[in-house]
């Protein structure tokens, strides 16, 4: 999770000056990007150097990701009036650094491409707001006044998902993410009523289309909304570090696959917290196979590359000789 990121020296060193949307349009520079945490860490898998705001960037909505705040409109979406500034996204108009970017990876990498992109909720939280909330005060004022706005909306942000990532998965990508990151901020009856089958017509449609394609789907902070979110069609149910897998399978399946979920703050913590925080998630799958070993949430910026080095080298060979 946002493993090409902010604490590596080398992404530090070529990454540039400004919005991270600057470099996702240079495909060479996002390919390497990509590459650098596989060929540090010898990580399974490969995470697409993207944003969850790229298409509504590409296709002019007005938002941008100011660095050390994150997403920012300018303008922010409050009204049906806004929904004309929400048109259709065609990745291969759009977005072709982003499929040439995968096109490169494909040739290079050695292990599977995971896409992303951002769930519906969440983009639409960043266009109403305007930027990060803690309150989400114009988001939930425009759920509940202005129902069909709302899910119109929201549609319109299923299609960009759906669209983004099937050109991600023709270009080369084995698996994908759904970002629901701030679903959390919903009560299980809102996120039911406005977000869940917005969220479920993305993995339905990418089923369809890719049916042999597995979709991860990860909120923070979503643990009373666990159900509806695995119910929403994903393959692999994301856990940040507050859910127990154990727990999580109890409530969902025994044999539910899911991703997760060491805190980020143990690997801050230093390598002796960040080996026992590793032996508690690896005791808590207790040996299941469908576990992905990863962060409950992204690398922070102020991480030790070493401590994260330590932490793939003894995951694999813990779970290699088991």
């Amino acid at each position: 999770m946002r493993q090409a990121g902010r604490s590596l020296p080398e992404y530090k060193a070529i990454r540039g000056d400004g919005s991270i949307l600057h470099a996702i349009k240079n495909p060479e520079l996002s390919a390497q990007i990509t590459l650098q945490p596989v060929t540090r860490y010898g990580v399974d898998a490969a995470v697409l150097y993207s944003d969850i705001v790229v298409p509504a960037h590409s296709i002019g909505f007005g938002i941008d990701v100011a660095p050390g705040t994150g997403p920012v409109a300018t303008v922010p979406f409050r009204s049906a009036a806004d929904l004309a500034r929400v048109r259709p996204f065609e990745p291969e108009v759009d977005t072709p650094y982003v499929i040439e970017t995968c096109r490169i990876l494909a040739a290079e990498l050695t292990v599977p491409l995971l896409a992303f992109a951002g769930a519906p909720f969440t983009v639409a939280s960043y266009l109403i707001e305007g930027r990060p909330s803690r309150t989400y005060e114009h988001t939930k004022a425009l759920m509940h006044t202005d129902e069909h706005t709302w899910h119109e909306l929201m549609d319109r942000l299923a299609d960009h998902a759906i669209a983004s990532i099937r050109s991600q998965l023709d270009a080369g990508g084995s698996a994908f993410q759904l970002f629901d990151s701030w679903a959390g901020a919903l009560s299980r009856i809102d996120y039911e009523r406005f977000a869940k089958p917005h969220s479920a017509k993305v993995f339905s449609e990418l089923a369809a289309s890719h049916p042999h394609v597995p979709g991860i789907h990860f909120g923070i902070g979503c643990d009373h909304i666990l159900e509806s979110m695995y119910a929403a069609g994903p393959s692999v149910i994301g856990l940040d570090w507050r859910t127990r897998i154990q727990q999580a399978r109890a409530r969902l399946g025994a044999n539910t696959a899911v991703q997760g979920n060491l805190d980020p703050a143990l690997v801050l913590a230093g390598w002796p917290v960040a080996q026992q925080g590793c032996d508690d998630v690896l005791a808590d799958n207790a040996g299941h196979p469908a576990h992905i070993f990863n962060l409950g949430h992204g690398v922070q910026p102020n991480t030790d590359p070493g401590v994260l080095e330590h932490i793939v080298a003894y995951v694999h060979d813990k779970t290699r000789r088991s």
